[in-house]
Parts: structure tokens; C-alpha cells; sequence
């Protein structure tokens, strides 16, 4: 059997993150005196930092606010951050099963492993700044059995990838939605996913 590799999706999947990027938007706000609501921004979170940008900052301006953004994102969003119910019990049996867990996210990498040193996630592999297909590409270089996310886009990545999409209804995607994106299986959230592993890695050998 080949290695059990389990990709997964940061924001609303392992962690939600609102509150903390939430509090940088506003300080966003605060230096650039560019108006951004912040609440409107955390609920719908998935796609990348410059397609939120720019719904707010004039096109000459979207580099600069993508980029004062991440400056303060340290200091703002990694101590409000916390992790999703079940997050932790999600990696521990994939390393149980003798496995290994990558991250696939939108965000840089480098503010992604700021969230899994703060909360101590046991992530194995980081791959950042990928979204929809083009995490598939990440997907297949780590050997990805499948791909677990909480966005419909997540779901286009598995399929590119070519391994089942496992939703988690807890982000800004319902269940309807992610299995019309072509979700294998949708979970409530991941308190669901250690007793549904066996079941997904089965869906995964089908493939």
C-alpha cells in the first residue's frame, strides 16, 4: 500500500483564523486609510489575500495593501488564531495510520508556519501561495492520497490532482455546495474525520 499522505486546507480547516485576520484588516484600514470590512473579508475566506485586496483598494494601490497587509499579519492574526474542533485528533490518526500530513494553502508560506508553530500543528509538509488547481500541482509532488478542505476551490484541487476531495462544512462553502464541486465526502467538520479515515483512504485506492 503506498504511503498515506493527507493534504489539508489552513483557513476554516485546521484553524479559524477570523478573529486574527479580522484585527489585521482593520490595522489595515488604521495605516492606509482605505476602508475594509473586516467581517465581510473573514466570511469568505479561501481565496487569495489580493482578491480581497483589491475589492477595496483602487488597482495602483492592491500591491501596496497585499503587501502592508503581511506585515502586519504577525503581529495582528497569529496569537487570535485557533485551531478548528478536531484538528488535532485529524493529524494524530493520520500519523496513527502511519501517514504523514502536508498543508496546501493560499496563504504565503512563511505566515502559514507561523500559525503551526503558535498552535503546535504536526504538519509534515508546507506548501503556500497556491489556490484551485494550482495546489493540484503540490498535491501530486507530495504523492497526496487526498486533499481535505473546507472551500469549493479545494475541491477543484483534488480533482486536478486527481484524489478524492474530503469537504468540511466549516468555512463559507455549504454541503451542497462542496459536493456539487465534486466532494467524495462531506464531513461536518473534522471531529468527524478520524472515524471516516479508513473509509476516505478506500475512496482513495478506487481512484
Amino acid at each position: 500500500m503506498p504511503l498515506l499522505m493527507v493534504g489539508f486546507d489552513l483557513d476554516m480547516t485546521l484553524v479559524d483564523s477570523r478573529p486574527g485576520i479580522a484585527a489585521t484588516y482593520r490595522a489595515l484600514t488604521e495605516l492606509t486609510g482605505v476602508h475594509v470590512d473586516a467581517d465581510a473579508a473573514v466570511s469568505r475566506l479561501g481565496p487569495p489575500l489580493r482578491t480581497e485586496i483589491a475589492r477595496w483598494f483602487p488597482p495602483e494601490r492592491v500591491e501596496e495593501g497585499v503587501r502592508v497587509f503581511r506585515e502586519l499579519y504577525p503581529a495582528y492574526a497569529i496569537t487570535p488564531t485557533v485551531p478548528m474542533p478536531g484538528a488535532f485528533a485529524a493529524i494524530e490518526a493520520v500519523h496513527a495510520g502511519g501517514g504523514r500530513v502536508m498543508l496546501v494553502t493560499s496563504k504565503i508560506g512563511r505566515l502559514a508556519k507561523l500559525h503551526l508553530d503558535h498552535l503546535g500543528l504536526a504538519v509534515d509538509e508546507l506548501a503556500g501561495d497556491l489556490f484551485a488547481e494550482e495546489k493540484a500541482t503540490a498535491l501530486r509532488e507530495h504523492g497526496a492520497t487526498l486533499y481535505v478542505g473546507d472551500h469549493v476551490a479545494d475541491m477543484v484541487a483534488a480533482e486536478a490532482a486527481g484524489v478524492p476531495g474530503v469537504g468540511v462544512a466549516t468555512g463559507p462553502c455549504s454541503h451542497e455546495e462542496l459536493k456539487s464541486a465534486g466532494a467524495h465526502v462531506v464531513l461536518d467538520d473534522l471531529t468527524e474525520f478520524p472515524a471516516a479515515l479508513d473509509r476516505i483512504i478506500r475512496l482513495a485506492l478506487e481512484q
